[in-house]
This record gives C-alpha cells, structure tokens and sequence, in this order.
C-alpha cells in the first residue's frame, strides 16, 4: 500500500498495520492511504474481517499535532472513523503500547478492541488545551458510561488495559502477541456472524445517565480547572452526548474543538509542549560523562548540612567544611540528630545511620577539598 499503511491476510482476516515511528501519529501520510485500505477491504467479499493494528512500540499514541491550526488535509480522522463504521464485517483494534488521544478514537471506531495487558488507553488532549476532535466525547461515553468519561476526558488520565476491560471500554485483554489474538478473536466474531453494531449505535450506557448526578460532577471538576477552558468545553461535549442525538453532539464536538485550537490557552500550551522536547534535545549529550567519587559541601549550616545528607545518602563520601572547628562540630551534630530522628520513625535502620555518617569527612581546611570531583557552596552570604 505505502510506506507509512500495509495490508496483510491471514486467510479470512485482513491486518492493517500503520508504521509511522516513533509513535504512529495519524499523520496526513498515514490517513490517505488507512481511508485507500479500509475501503477497499470493506468492499473485498474475499475478507471476513478486519483487524486494525499497529507496527513498532505503541499503537496510534495520537494525532500529529504539528497539523493542529493548519489547513486541514484530507481525509481527516472522522472521516476515517466514519468509513470504519460503514464496514459491515466485524473491525478489531489491537492495540499495544499506548492508545492515545486519536488513535482511542480510531480505535472507537471499530466494533471491537483488544489490548495487551500492558496497554494503557486515554484521551490526553486537555493537557493541550483540547478536547478530542474525533468523536472521543461521542463514542466513549456509550462504552464506558458518561461520567466514568467526563472524569477521563477532564483529567486526561490514562487507564491500564484491565481498568478498560472492566469498564467496558475493552472487549479482551491478552498476555502478549495481541495482534494474533485480535486475528483469532476477528475470526471467531465472524464466525458467530453478525450484526455488528458500531459504537455511534450503542445507547444503552447513556440512557443510564442521571443529569443531576453528571451535572454534579461537572461542577466539581469545573472548580478544579481554575480558570482553563478546555476542561469546561469537555464536560460540555461529554453533556451535550447525554442529551443530543449522536451526529449533533458530534458536531457540536467540531464546533467546541475549533474554538480550543484557535484560542490563546491551547495555543500556549501547544507551545510548551514542543518546548519541552525542545529543550531535551541538549547538544553534547554523547559527550562523556565525569565519574563523581566524592563531594565536597563548604558551608555546614541547615542548607548546607541538608546537600551533605542528600549525597550521603546516595552512598557519595563528603567532605563538609566549615570555617571554625565549633561550627564544623555544630553542623555534624544536626546532621547526626536528623538520622536518629529518621531512626526514631523507623525510617531508617540502626545500621543505615551508621553507613551514613561514615560518609562524612569534616574539616576546617580548604585543601581538604583537593580530591573532590564535584563542591557546592552553601554559606550566608554578606
């Protein structure tokens, strides 16, 4: 198909597998040739079933966010979703790694998803100030209910593969080669024959909904959200999918997300997101590095006594100088009484405080510093 999208048959069961490393982002490369595969392999009588997966590390950990406030370039992901819908043949996510923000959509869109036991599936976007874009506040409720999504959508939080299972948002958890199984579990589906009803069609967990009761909630994560406007626009989708018929709530989703993406919130938090790994990328980071063998700490006060414990306690010897004798013996006096007092909790051993206090080496004299490889100045300065 494409170097980003391949299709594969095991007999009967087709295997669309993305391969967009590091973490098959739905890219524009990757969505034009998913919507070529997936429509084709809907109208292939030859196929029983479909199962969607994933090469690499994760599943789809998202959309590309680099296209996020730019021309849309289609497909776009509802479109995809939509046509996975219209599949009739049972679809089957299997999903490893991570499912995140819209690759959880994508897999909403199949019939059925399974996962690796290690999986952990979320939509994350409301720490980007967003809201998902792709039927995420339509389609998760009628799996997992509307206030179990209100409280993932809000947090952003992600749930493990088990959580999932039991909440209804995962149909099978395996202990690995997840993508075999989601073939063997495509195959047995079809088997068994249909109608398969896709997630847009499932009400059920939604008429269950108590307003009061979801309102409530709403409003508590609203006095937690201190002034940031994606949360609130999320409970607002979540809401808007108890009480309007799927495609409005859908709409109404695009409407609310179009809004969050060109507001100055997500904008900001869009940028320090690339920031971040920005600024992880340190230049000279395959420069080696000094070996620290011992410590040297001047200054033996509280500050001072507190950097000495800290490497002592991460098994560095330290040399802790003062100025006169009396401070010196004043400092390892404080520092000798916080490990007692640790002894005294039970949070550290008899013997722990011992080892400890071995580390240290005192002194009024700067040339005792002579053979430390790191020294850190911790006095009152004038």
């Amino acid at each position: 198909m494409s170097n980003f999208v391949s299709v594969a048959r095991d007999s009967d069961v087709a295997i669309v597998a993305i391969d967009n490393p590091p973490v098959n982002a739905l890219s524009f490369h990757v969505r034009e040739p998913l919507m070529h595969a997936l429509a084709a392999l809907r109208d292939d009588a030859s196929v029983g079933a479909i199962v969607v997966a994933c090469a690499g590390r994760t599943f789809v950990a998202g959309a590309d966010i680099t296209e996020f406030g730019k021309p849309v370039q289609q497909p776009e992901l509802r479109a995809i979703i939509g046509t996975l819908e219209t599949i009739a043949k049972p679809t089957v996510a299997a999903i490893h790694g991570t499912a995140l923000g819209g690759g959880l959509e994508l897999a909403l869109g199949c019939h059925f998803r399974v996962a690796d036991a290690d999986a952990r599936l979320g939509l994350p976007e409301v720490k980007l100030g967003l809201l998902p874009g792709g039927g995420g506040t339509v389609r998760l409720p009628r799996l997992v209910g509307a206030i179990k999504a209100l409280r993932m959508i809000v947090s952003g939080a992600l749930v493990g593969a088990d959580e999932a299972h039991e909440a209804g948002l995962v149909d099978a958890v395996f202990e690995s080669n997840v993508i075999t199984h989601a073939v063997n579990f495509a195959r047995e589906i079809a088997r068994k024959g249909g109608p398969f009803t896709p997630v847009r069609d499932r009400d059920d967990e939604i008429k269950k909904t108590e307003l009061a009761a979801f309102d409530a909630e709403a409003a508590d994560l609203a006095r937690k959200a201190r002034g940031l406007d994606a949360p609130i626009a999320c409970a607002q989708a979540v809401r808007n999918t108890v009480t309007m018929s799927f495609e409005e709530a859908l709409a109404a989703e695009r409407a609310l997300f179009m809004k969050l993406v060109a507001g100055d919130q997500s904008r900001a938090q869009r940028h320090l997101f690339f920031a971040e790994r920005e600024a992880a990328k340190i230049p000279g980071k395959d420069l080696v590095r000094r070996r620290i063998a011992r410590v040297g700490v001047i200054g033996a006060g509280t500050m001072g006594g507190g950097i000495a414990m800290a490497f002592a306690n991460g098994g560095f010897p330290v040399t802790l100088l003062e100025t006169s004798e009396e401070a010196l013996q004043r400092g390892l006096g404080m520092i000798d009484k916080n490990y007692a007092a640790s002894v005294s909790r039970g949070s550290l051993t008899e013997d722990a405080r011992r080892q400890r206090l071995a580390q240290f080496k005192g002194s009024t004299d700067y040339s005792d510093l002579a053979d430390s490889d790191l020294i850190i100045e911790a006095v009152f300065e004038d």
